[in-house]
């Protein structure tokens, strides 16, 4: 099957991004949100973003606006029926995804690949939850999706071998390197990176080392361009406590177990930089 028109679902900060990528990439997009504040917001991002691009010269004006008239925003799920493929960026929510997927399933043509860019979440209860969970598989975009080079894809036990050639094939097209992970909790990179980010918090909470310490040591010491407790502030407090939660569960292992610190700060409503405050403070 031939991948031409693309549909996402939630322009939030990750879906959005991953709007921008397909209507870079040349590829008519449907951008759907159920609320029209967060559809405004996320398309004026993309915007803004291709905006910086022009700026620096790496795009010209009129491709800028080759790119935004690729982009078709709408709040109306109905308007997902053409698509050849679906990519679901909702939050990180178990039941919400399973929802969503299978009101899709009665909205699009039986041909439609569905995607789910959850970072950690059972794509098999997704599938199941279908009446196409042969064309149901995770892609896991990294954020931000404009800039980061992997697309992680996952299989489940009911992926067809037909839906894995052709999303990688067509996952090329974006410019991405494209891996194929197995559907177990966190897949290849959250599974990896995880314990690395719950590690600086717990040695932030037993006071071993300043905020600014840590990062600067891991920026400097390993070249990553941004320290952990900063990436967590980027991912958002909540979406970080989500995933230790769903790995602690699922392996039992103790190094998923969500730090204390973690947990009081999602509750206090500090999440990051999406509401101003996270272990550092935003302008928002």
């Amino acid at each position: 099957m031939e991948i031409k028109i693309l549909g996402v679902l939630g322009c939030g900060q990750m879906g959005s991004g991953i709007v921008q990528v397909f209507a870079q990439s040349g590829y008519e997009v449907v951008a759907v949100d159920s609320s029209e504040q967060m559809l405004e917001k996320g398309l004026k991002g993309i915007d803004k973003r291709l905006a910086g691009r022009v700026e620096k010269g790496k795009l010209s004006s009129s491709e800028k606006s080759t790119i935004m008239a690729r982009i078709k925003g709408t709040t109306k799920l109905e308007d997902l029926k053409d698509c050849d493929l679906v990519e679901e960026a909702v939050p990180e929510d178990l039941e919400l995804k399973k929802k969503v997927f299978v009101q899709l399933d009665k909205i699009c043509k039986k041909e439609t690949i569905f995607g789910t860019n959850t970072s950690g979440l059972s794509v098999t209860d997704m599938a199941a939850a279908t009446k196409r969970p042969d064309k149901l598989l995770g892609m896991h975009f990294h954020n931000p999706a404009p800039v980061m080079q992997l697309l992680e894809l996952v299989r489940t036990i009911m992926t067809s071998e037909e839906t894995i050639e052709t999303v990688k094939s067509w996952g090329g097209t974006l410019g991405k390197t494209v891996v194929v992970a197995p559907d177990v909790g966190g897949f290849i990179v959250t599974r990896l990176f995880t314990p690395f980010l719950l590690g600086a918090v717990r040695m932030l909470e037993a006071g071993i080392a300043s905020r600014d310490e840590i990062d600067i040591s891991m920026k400097l010491a390993v070249n990553h361009p941004m320290g952990p407790l900063e990436v967590v502030d980027f991912i958002g407090l909540d979406t970080e406590l989500s995933i230790a939660e769903t790995l602690y569960e699922e392996t039992k292992d103790p190094k998923y177990a969500p730090p204390l610190l973690l947990k009081k700060m999602v509750t206090a409503g500090w999440l990051g930089r999406k509401t101003g405050k996270g272990f550092y403070e935003y302008k928002t």
